[in-house]
């Protein structure tokens, strides 16, 4: 029987670490969906998005372990509605995401949705598997360091 993969993340200024993620996510399963997060999630999170929903979307869908690519439901619209789209049999986090798995696991369940397994993948160890980091590099390169 096919597993079905969910990875999610913002995926702004796409790197290695991202990479990474979705390497290991589709490494638990056969088939893998990733949701690109909203514009307005993005700014409500996180910061102003340098890309766009759309291109971030095409982007990710051109990776090679990804196999749809999707972009994710504004912020008033839980992301757990996706999931009767998706029939995920596995939410594959990020190292570095904030998801606490228990909240997502007691969700889940509240949902019925308990045959969903969560999982937490590998980061990457390399220097710089973060858009803040190689933010943060190119403003230091830009200072003549």
């Amino acid at each position: 029987m096919m597993k079905r993969v969910l990875a999610a993340g913002v995926f702004d200024l796409l790197h290695a670490g991202h990479l990474h993620y979705l390497e290991q996510a589709k490494s638990l399963g056969d088939h893998l969906t990733v949701v690109v997060a909203h514009d307005d999630t993005v700014r409500q999170r996180k910061h102003e998005p340098v890309t766009s929903q759309e291109l971030r979307r095409r982007m990710v869908g051109g990776m090679k372990p990804v196999d749809v690519a999707v972009v994710g439901n504004p912020p008033a619209i839980s992301i757990y509605d996706i999931l009767p789209e998706i029939k995920p049999d596995i939410i594959a986090l990020g190292f570095d995401q904030e998801h606490a798995e228990e909240s997502i696991r007691r969700s889940l369940d509240e949902r019925g949705l308990t045959h969903i397994e969560v999982c937490r993948v590998e980061g990457l160890t390399e220097d710089l598997d973060g858009t803040r980091k190689i933010i943060a590099r190119i403003i230091e390169r830009g200072n003549g360091e």
